[in-house]
């Protein structure tokens, strides 16, 4: 750990240096790449300054302490208690220097787009997923993100068999993409009048945006079909041709889109989940390679895993991934979704943490 705390600091520094250098400061696209490295270096860079400010400190005080001996017992326990309080903060900063060093996840910094589909269910489950959609939604908007629909395909009863949808945010990535799964809600539906409980499910897919560079799209690999746009029942609700269905003949996916009147509009956003989906599809040919190792981590994305339940008549919500349970079941569903995300991150680091030291790294 030591050799890559040393090279972290000796890049730091090169970094600043660069960026304080007014020729680089011309080359825009230079500087801005020099300019998020720093910034991604900065927080552990800091912590490292702070680790060897602690670490001189405690080297001082234990000199201290064997000098002064038992001459003065006040100060010789008060020494004792400095030096104690030094090693606690010491141990913590080694803490915090593991999970900074833990391998990052490309696409934390990343915006997203959110699959969310109904499962087994029928009714009940399109009603559950319109739940999750708006559950997400709110969750956008409490960190002041924004929510952008792409696709959606709605019931009569005000359910949804299928939303698409983007949330454009720094590290929106790194908070959801623990979401992606098997949701399951157990409650009595309106319709229900013997009062009987019904299981449902919704699938989750969190997908990180991909940038056009990330991702070489071969216009002669796509079929566009463009077609009316059709609401709930299958009723028009637009006379002319905007929807956009789009086709990547190597993979075979799908990917269509009529939310906006325009069907440039609609185009560009079917070719943003398009990247999406390429990209994950990469990723995951790239992940198989790691097995169970990957499979082992919270944040998978296995699209066929139950993950989550939703439990109505006892008011309470459970993550099966970590055994966690809430009992704030409405504000879970207005978007209060920090604590149960903050419990999967933190069981996230520990695991990877536990893989590196099996490894003896």
């Amino acid at each position: 750990m030591l050799d890559k705390l040393i090279a972290i600091e000796e890049r730091f520094l090169e970094l600043e240096a660069a960026l304080a250098d007014p020729e680089i400061v011309t080359r825009q696209a230079e500087y801005l790449k020099l300019a998020k490295e720093h910034t991604a270096l900065k927080e552990t860079a800091g912590c490292i300054a702070t680790y060897r400010r602690v670490l001189r400190e405690l080297e001082s005080t234990e000199e201290a302490f064997a000098a002064e001996g038992p001459h003065d017992p006040d100060y010789h326990q008060l020494l004792r208690e400095e030096l104690d309080s030094l090693k606690q903060q010491l141990q913590q900063l080694e803490e915090q220097l593991k999970v900074l060093l833990l391998p990052k996840d490309p696409n934390d910094g990343k915006s997203v787009i959110v699959e969310i589909r109904g499962g087994a269910g029928g009714n009940e489950a399109a009603l559950f997923a319109a739940d999750l959609y708006r559950m997400y939604s709110r969750f956008a908007e409490r960190r002041g993100w924004s929510a952008e629909l792409m696709d959606i395909n709605e019931t009569d009863l005000g359910g949804i068999k299928e939303v698409v949808f983007a949330i454009d945010g720094q590290g929106a990535y790194s908070r959801l993409k623990y979401e992606s799964g098997v949701h399951r809600v157990q409650r009595v539906p309106e319709t229900e009048a013997s009062g009987r409980i019904h299981t449902s499910t919704a699938t989750v897919a969190v997908l990180p945006e991909a940038e056009e560079v990330e991702v070489q799209i071969n216009p002669n690999d796509l079929r566009i079909d463009i077609y009316r746009s059709g609401g709930a029942g299958g009723q028009n609700v637009n006379k002319v041709e905007t929807a956009v269905r789009i086709i990547h003949l190597p993979t075979g996916i799908v990917v269509t889109c009529q939310d906006e009147r325009s069907q440039l509009k609609n185009k560009d956003k079917a070719m943003r989940v398009l990247r999406a989906r390429l990209l994950e599809r990469e990723e995951a040919l790239q992940s198989a390679s790691l097995g169970a190792e990957r499979k082992s981590q919270v944040g998978s994305g296995d699209r066929s895993e139950r993950i989550r339940t939703y439990n109505f008549p006892q008011g309470r919500i459970t993550d099966h991934r970590i055994g966690m349970t809430v009992y704030q079941l409405n504000e879970f569903l207005d978007g209060a979704l920090d604590e149960m995300i903050d419990g999967l991150s933190l069981s996230d680091q520990a695991m990877r943490l536990a893989n590196l030291e099996q490894r003896g790294v």
